[in-house]
């Protein structure tokens, strides 16, 4: 008989920046199994794919959660717009005084790579869009996220 995982983060409050699919869609389905309330962010939602030839939603995502154990929060977020990030964490704030986990998996390069190329005969403009969507994303979510994660205690 499986042994039934303990909801050890029942009660904490995470964001994964880019549940869409992947590793982020993994950690957040991990984290409601674990009994966690997880905001689902991505630009992918239902009705507005941003990925060609992707099916994955940030909704999708939050049912697996919910599925899981947890309660799956869908939010639609670029999170390489500060406003659009700014936005979600006051939201965050709003409902939950707090968050205690942060995930940061934003990637969107698909479109952007070029496998099997030499790095400088790639396209210069995606490769730079590329760091935006990856890197940029990463510093905006946590220049506001962060902050409403100190003085929360340990999970």
């Amino acid at each position: 008989m499986a042994e039934v995982p303990k909801k050890v983060l029942k009660g904490k409050i995470a964001l994964v920046a880019g549940a869409t699919r992947g590793a982020g869609r993994g950690i957040a389905i991990a984290l409601g199994e674990a009994g966690a309330t997880v905001y689902c962010t991505g630009r992918s939602s239902r009705g507005r794919p941003a990925t060609p030839g992707r099916p994955e939603t940030i909704e999708e995502t939050a049912e697996l959660v919910t599925g899981a154990g947890g309660r799956g929060i869908a939010v639609r977020v670029d999170h390489t717009k500060p406003a659009d990030v700014k936005k979600l964490v006051a939201g965050i704030k709003r409902r939950h005084k707090g968050l205690d986990i942060l995930v940061n998996d934003v990637w969107g390069g698909d479109a952007l790579t070029e496998f099997g190329k030499t790095f400088w005969t790639v396209n210069l403009d995606n490769g730079l869009r590329m760091l935006k969507q990856a890197i940029h994303s990463h510093i905006i979510t946590s220049h506001y996220a962060v902050p409403l994660m100190l003085g929360r205690g340990t999970t």
